[in-house]
């Protein structure tokens, strides 16, 4: 007996049903269902039964195909908006007239900022007419196979021209092939040299972290220096003196003084100091109404104002170093006015130190409040992931050297005074601090597991003089450090890394070939290109190093081809910093705070301040409070009205040089050239008109 299907009877449904989810005002397809086993039953099946279910496939069909087309008419309005809304904001930095030349605040000489954007505006006007000439010879049939020149078409004729316009463009040829492409091809090729080896030392350097994580190493303390605070005279608690350097920081004081005053420390073994050197009074007022504060709760922390800012931050913490109640420390944990410190901070840095005479500095990695605030703090957490996870770790374990951060650090105090203390040389006083005590033997060590959180610059403007300074410093350093460097008593190997690792490759060689390969000879291959640079070098080889820097951060791979074009667009900035320092141009040796935001204290300290005891207040404080509001206020409504975005021209006059030089290519069909300049083009015209980072109203 045949079987019967259930599938036939009545309510079964047939063809390709749709579910259909109705959210008002937006339809969209919740649910496609295959074929139903009937559908391929079609011998069986009655005729008018088979009509009935083409019929209901091809309504369901529709259904399906109106859903698609309202879905991609709504991706269209989107953009439509989007591109509404880029408009809008390049019409307001237009009309504002605002331009980084109008910055009293930058730490870039006049002069050489002058003559770096005059030299890329004759790049450019050569450029744009270049390309007309190439454009005129295409249509009059000079096309060619770049990079190959068949020349024997420079020579068709007896005279090896046909017109006035030939015989010009014969001439220009022959230049190029005689003159112009033999050095731009050397330059090309030493360029690539450089970028070689400095993607060997990225892949030496991730090869190090994996195998740090395949065989789970990491820094771990004596047992017995681990203590709770119940454990009284048995546990490690050594006198940490901790310092908090600012100026001008009313936005972030409060989270900063706050955390370190909640440190899980025994009172007795602790002593905070503020050193503000700040020249803004009202800031000066808050800060001092916020350190008599916990001074009432029973910590220990005094508060020092500078009125002179010599030296800037070394100045600010030199001069703390040579208080009397320094000598009875042994530890000194440095924080930035915007870091805060978990409650265990120090129970997982100090116990470091016990029983190893050597260790001069502990530093912790940072975490950051804001890096999803905007694309310019993502591709920020991107690099800075990579800096803390890869190199510093790598270096910390293998070598016991890196570049101390400046903050979220234990030293010895010990090793801050046989190396000399803080000096006011350079702009990067932690760099030179952790350089001159490596020379004196010291070691260090990084806790990749012990984070403190902070705050990137949301910005451009904030972001680039930061860079600025962070990139001029280590060429003053670099100067000042060479000497003592070959004369120092250490072995080769250590020479080898500071001098050549430390800063030749990583300071100086990769931002000149940075902006040199990929801003200035790549556009000039695409009208001489008889020099040839290849694919390999434009395309496989830095997506593979973007891949390498993205790995620390695997939430940020959708960010990878923006983080490849920002850090291209970046070393103009860092190539321009590195000149000014290696050659003392300009005011290289100016220090400009970086700006910041407050973000930090939106629920990062929600667990102190449950912790906070209630602060009992005299009958003259709620005056003081009310005024201390007032005052902030006035304050945030000044910073509102300063605050603006600016066009920034250097990265405008490269953004059309990199466009105009892919309109070039594509005379020659260069297929990733032409794209790359292309995207590289836009990467440049969307940071020259401000467009990364915050947006001003």
């Amino acid at each position: 007996m045949a079987p019967s299907f259930d599938l036939w009877a009545k309510g079964s449904h047939k063809g390709t049903p749709v579910v259909v989810k109705m959210e008002n005002p937006n339809w969209s397809m919740f649910e496609l269902e295959g074929p139903s086993e009937d559908d391929f039953l079609i011998g069986n099946t009655p005729t008018g039964s088979r009509e009935k279910a083409r019929g209901k496939n091809a309504k369901q069909l529709t259904w399906v195909l109106l859903l698609k087309a309202h879905r991609a008419a709504g991706c269209l309005t989107s953009l439509g908006s989007a591109f509404v809304s880029l408009g809008s904001a390049v019409r307001r930095r237009v009309a504002s007239g605002r331009t980084d030349a109008d910055s009293t605040s930058s730490n870039e000489n006049k002069t050489v900022k002058t003559r770096f954007y005059n030299c890329i505006k004759v790049f450019l006007w050569l450029s744009l007419l270049l390309l007309g000439f190439e454009i005129a010879a295409y249509f009059k049939g000079w096309h060619f196979d770049a990079p190959k020149l068949q020349l024997q078409y420079v020579f068709a004729s007896p005279y090896g021209v046909r017109d006035l316009f030939d015989w010009v463009y014969t001439r220009w040829v022959l230049i190029r092939v005689e003159y112009l492409a033999p050095p731009l091809q050397f330059l090309s090729n030493f360029c690539i040299v450089l970028f070689l080896i400095q993607s060997l030392d990225r892949l030496i350097l991730c090869l190090g972290c994996f195998w740090i994580r395949l065989k789970k190493i990491k820094p771990i303390p004596k047992q017995d220096a681990v203590a709770d605070l119940e454990s009284g005279e048995n546990g490690f608690f050594p006198m940490v003196l901790v310092q908090i350097p600012m100026c001008n920081e009313k936005e972030v004081y409060q989270q900063s003084i706050g955390a370190v005053c909640n440190l899980d420390w025994p009172k007795s073994k602790i002593l905070i100091q503020i050193l503000d050197d700040s020249d803004d009074p009202t800031t000066q007022l808050l800060i001092k109404e916020e350190v008599h504060k916990w001074q009432q709760e029973g910590a220990n922390i005094v508060y020092r104002h500078r009125i002179i800012r010599d030296g800037y931050k070394a100045g600010n913490l030199k001069s703390a170093m040579g208080c009397s109640y320094v000598k009875d420390c042994e530890f000194v944990a440095i924080f930035d006015a915007d870091f805060q410190p978990t409650p265990d901070f120090l129970k997982r840095t100090v116990p470091h130190f016990k029983d190893n005479e050597d260790i001069g500095l502990v530093q912790a990695r940072w975490s950051f409040v804001n890096k999803d605030e905007n694309l310019l703090t993502r591709l920020q957490n991107i690099n800075l992931a990579f800096h803390f996870e890869v190199e510093q770790q790598v270096n910390g374990i293998f070598l016991n050297f890196f570049g101390f951060n400046g903050t979220a650090g234990v030293w010895r105090i010990k090793a801050l005074e046989e190396s000399g203390g803080w000096l006011e040389r350079t702009t990067v006083e932690d760099m030179d601090i952790a350089v001159r005590a490596h020379l004196k033997g010291w070691k260090f060590v990084f806790l990749n597991d012990v984070e403190c959180q902070c705050e990137v610059p949301e910005s451009y403007e904030a972001y680039r003089k930061q860079q600025h300074r962070w990139h001029s410093g280590p060429m003053q350093l670099f100067r000042l450090c060479l000497p003592d460097i070959i004369r120092a008593k250490i072995n080769v190997w250590k020479k080898f890394n500071l001098i050549f690792l430390f800063f030749l490759l990583r300071k100086l060689i990769l931002p000149f070939y940075s902006f040199t390969l990929f801003c200035i000879i790549l556009p000039m291959t695409m009208f001489v290109p008889e020099a040839e640079l290849p694919a390999w070098v434009v395309c496989y080889i830095p997506a593979t190093m973007s891949f390498l820097n993205i790995l620390p951060a695997p939430k940020s791979f959708p960010f990878i081809v923006p983080y490849l074009l920002f850090e291209n667009t970046m070393s103009v900035t860092k190539f321009n910093a590195m000149i000014s320092g290696l050659f003392q141009l300009g005011s290289a040796y100016e220090w400009v705070v970086t700006k910041k935001s407050g973000r930090s204290s939106e629920g990062d300290l929600v667990s102190l301040v449950e912790k906070k005891p209630k602060h009992h207040r005299v009958g003259s404080e709620p005056n003081l409070e009310e005024m201390k509001a007032d005052l902030q206020q006035e304050q945030e409504q000044k910073a509102r009205k300063k605050k603006h975005n600016r066009i920034y021209t250097k990265e405008l006059s490269l953004a059309f040089l990199l466009l105009t030089a892919s309109a070039r290519s594509l005379l020659s069909a260069q297929g990733i050239h032409f794209y790359f300049l292309l995207f590289q083009g836009i990467s440049f015209l969307l940071v020259g008109l401000d467009l990364i980072g915050e947006q001003v109203l």
